[in-house]
């Protein structure tokens, strides 16, 4: 194709409003919105979304529009989604979708947009594509999928009559044909042009003779052989079809005027002659036309009669002139000059436009394009010659990739982890102390993802290095977030709350256009993480103050992805003091604003938590269901992050409602995990679950009080007074039972009087129960 397929129906687009290359923006912006006002009542709001799909710069003319990329890509599916079925209310509207076979992401999702909005409108939609093509649409359950056979022989006669003007063919030059055609309408209509164009058929009142064998005429054998022998015999004109050939399957008449040697007026006859012949289909008139090749083939045909050196040439002639000329289309479509060069051999320049491409695609949110540009580059990379700056390059584009692969895979995915792995090792070698730090955290995040906790903490170890060598306060910052953390996943709790309360201190110190260039603020992060320690460290005060602090944070920046995270986190932070009713509010919130902005990753996590509040507060059934839905999707991810802590969760559900045989292959679960993975700050919790199960299967004492003495125990060893007093509370219960009140009392009063805050929570209105009891 002639590119810029990123962007639905981009030349199209301009075709309708009836553009031309002279208007000015405010021209074709009155153009623009005349258009609209078909489908729409208030094309203001559409059109600078429109706008900036097409191209055309909007000025002051409009509002800011204070969207992140995300809402952007979709509020501008949706106002081309409203045109349609705008139009479609007021007469019948044919959407015309060929080639589907070939389709990008971004043309998919609009289509399967406008699929779910027609059903009560006069629109029929029609797709054509490859019988063997998986573009996904044929699932949609308001498509219906016909599979087109090969041609009836009468109806292929039908065709040859009408090409032939109604005069017949020779009864052994029709069967020729259509043996050869097999059923294929455009092979038989290029057969049946090729034979006609040859003159080997002298044509009377009557129909078309035989002059000679029928063995001279030398029907081809295939649609490429066809159609090469029709171009050959267009000699005059044929340089003009392998010039707009190399400039794609659509081309316009300005830009084939710019790189062709021919007059103007021998250009369009050119032009009038290839349209004459069928080869080509035109759109509007000169200079503001556009033609499409009847078919891929034709195109493909005409652009093999190049030799090598002509079609580079021409390439090379191309981008030229679209960076000379065409500023506007490079800018917006940095991927149609990236194929120039790339044919025209030109691998360096290459190189940077897809480079360029990847980064706008990203910019639209457009991930999926922006992952197939980005790769494209590293392909090319690796023709230029090795050395430091071809390893810096790559460097570049491989964080630059990472950046749209995990949206597309997921953030646990071997693929990101494979990028993240090459990425540290490239950045060992360079002097540039951002990408090495990026790299870095990079590889950090993935291993955090995936990979056993002792490995996650060693990387972060690795980053604060790289960030105090560099001297750079917004990398130290962040760094501190990471090991932060990591020590937090390895329980190591007081160690994990002062790295974080010391990357608060840092970030808060630290304008935050800083932390721009990294995607997150550690002064939010850090307080969002260090209320989860807080709230384990059984300092439930100091933990919820973090929360608020946190959440706080990112709604005065009106960063929606940090407040989705903020919201999520803290959400989920609540769960460890049991506040179910704060943990649904914060977490609803959070995954509607995930929704919104399609962070999968908050989408996910928060989904898995929210399950867990709801079960709390009472809707068991449904909450278990979102709680084995969410971690069967981090699962789904790649992911192994969490999943000790969600397992645990599902399993202290399901003992709640008295089934310990459901809640045992969790516990298997979260076992496996804790001794693969490390997250061992969920351990105390885990061996308390264990010996709840013995205890509801009516196992010794002996062995309950083994697993609540290792509960204690870690607890006690991390820090984790929480889990620790859960335990003991568990014990003393268990021994009160058996008539050690004394003894039960003794262990968990010291436990108890160890807090000093946050006497109001469940677990400490629990113990402090408990204690009365004893004491009477």
């Amino acid at each position: 194709g002639a590119g810029g397929q990123n962007r639905p129906d981009h030349h199209r687009g301009l075709h309708a409003a009836g553009l031309a290359a002279d208007d000015d923006a405010g021209r074709k912006l009155d153009k623009l919105e005349a258009l609209l006002c078909k489908g729409v009542d208030d094309p203001a709001q559409a059109a600078p979304l429109v706008a900036g799909l097409l191209g055309i710069e909007v000025g002051d003319r409009y509002p800011p529009l204070d969207l992140t990329p995300q809402q952007r890509r979709s509020r501008t599916m949706q106002a081309l989604v409203d045109q349609l079925v705008g139009l479609a209310t007021k007469r019948p509207v044919l959407l015309l979708l060929e080639d589907a076979h070939w389709i990008d992401p971004t043309t998919r999702e609009l289509i399967e947009l406008s699929l779910d909005r027609i059903t009560d409108c006069s629109a029929l939609v029609l797709i054509t594509a490859r019988p063997t093509s998986e573009q996904g649409l044929g699932d949609h359950p308001r498509v219906e999928s016909l599979a087109v056979g090969r041609m009836e022989r009468n109806d292929g006669e039908a065709i040859i009559g009408r090409i032939a003007g109604g005069r017949a063919l020779p009864r052994e030059v029709l069967d020729d044909i259509l043996d050869k055609a097999d059923g294929v309408p455009l092979f038989i209509e290029e057969l049946t042009r090729t034979v006609l164009d040859s003159g080997a058929l002298p044509k009377t009142d009557a129909g078309y003779t035989i002059d000679g064998q029928i063995a001279s005429l030398a029907v081809p054998s295939s649609l490429h052989d066809s159609l090469v022998a029709r171009l050959d015999r267009l000699q005059p004109i044929k340089r003009v079809a392998q010039a707009a050939a190399c400039i794609g399957r659509e081309f316009s008449y300005e830009l084939l005027a710019a790189i062709s040697p021919e007059p103007e007026a021998k250009l369009r006859d050119a032009l009038d002659e290839l349209a004459d012949a069928e080869l080509i289909f035109t759109r509007g008139t000169p200079a503001m036309a556009r033609y499409t090749f009847k078919h891929a083939l034709v195109r493909d045909a005409a652009y093999q009669l190049l030799l090598r050196g002509q079609r580079e040439d021409l390439h090379r002639r191309i981008a030229e002139v679209l960076l000379e000329r065409f500023p506007d289309t490079v800018a917006s479509q940095p991927e149609f000059l990236a194929r120039h060069y790339t044919e025209a051999g030109m691998t360096g320049p290459a190189v940077e436009y897809w480079h360029r491409a990847g980064a706008h695609a990203v910019a639209r949110s457009a991930h999926r394009e922006a992952v197939g540009h980005f790769e494209r580059a590293l392909e090319l990379l690796t023709k230029l010659p090795p050395g430091d700056e071809r390893d810096e390059r790559e460097l570049e584009l491989r964080l630059a990739l990472a950046v749209p692969l995990a949206p597309v895979f997921g953030t646990g995915s071997g693929k990101l982890e494979e990028i993240a792995a090459r990425t540290k090792e490239l950045s060992e070698k360079t002097p540039n102390h951002h990408h090495r730090f990026v790299a870095h955290r990079l590889a950090w995040n993935c291993c955090l993802m995936r990979q056993p906790v002792p490995k996650t903490a060693d990387l972060a170890r690795e980053l604060m290095d790289v960030a105090r060598n560099a001297k750079d306060p917004a990398q130290l910052a962040i760094a501190h977030r990471a090991l932060g953390y990591s020590l937090f996943a390895a329980g190591e709790q007081r160690q994990s709350a002062e790295t974080f309360a010391r990357g608060v201190t840092l970030a808060d110190r630290i304008p935050d256009s800083e932390f721009a260039a990294y995607g997150e603020h550690p002064g939010m992060v850090c307080r969002a993480y260090g209320s989860q320690a807080s709230f384990i460290m059984g300092f439930p005060e100091t933990g919820a103050a973090l929360a608020d602090a946190a959440v706080a944070h990112a709604r005065q920046r009106l960063n929606a992805v940090s407040l989705a995270w903020a919201l999520c986190v803290t959400g989920s932070a609540y769960s460890y003091p049991l506040e179910a009713a704060i943990a649904a509010r914060l977490l609803t919130e959070g995954i509607e604003i995930a929704r919104e902005h399609r962070l999968t990753q908050w989408i996910t996590f928060g989904e898995a938590f929210k399950g867990w509040a709801i079960y709390r507060l009472g809707d068991h059934r449904a909450g278990l269901t979102a709680l084995e839905n969410g971690v069967r999707d981090v699962y789904a991810t790649g992911a192994k992050f969490t999943t000790t802590l969600m397992e645990t969760n599902i399993a202290d559900s399901y003992l709640r409602l008295g089934d310990p045989a459901a809640a045992r292959p969790h516990l298997a679960a979260a076992r496996a995990h804790l001794d693969h993975y490390g997250e061992t700050f969920v351990a105390a919790e885990l061996c308390r679950l264990e010996a709840l199960v013995l205890q509801t299967e009516g196992a010794t004492r002996a062995a309950i009080e083994d697993r609540l003495d290792e509960a204690l125990r870690i607890g006690s060893e991390q820090e984790a007074r929480l889990f620790e007093l859960r335990s003991a509370t568990a014990l003393a219960q268990l021994w009160a039972e058996c008539g050690e009140r004394q003894k039960a009392y003794d262990l968990l009063a010291p436990i108890y009087a160890g807090f000093t805050e946050g006497f109001h929570f469940e677990d400490l209105r629990r113990a402090s129960s408990l204690l009365d009891q004893l004491g009477n």
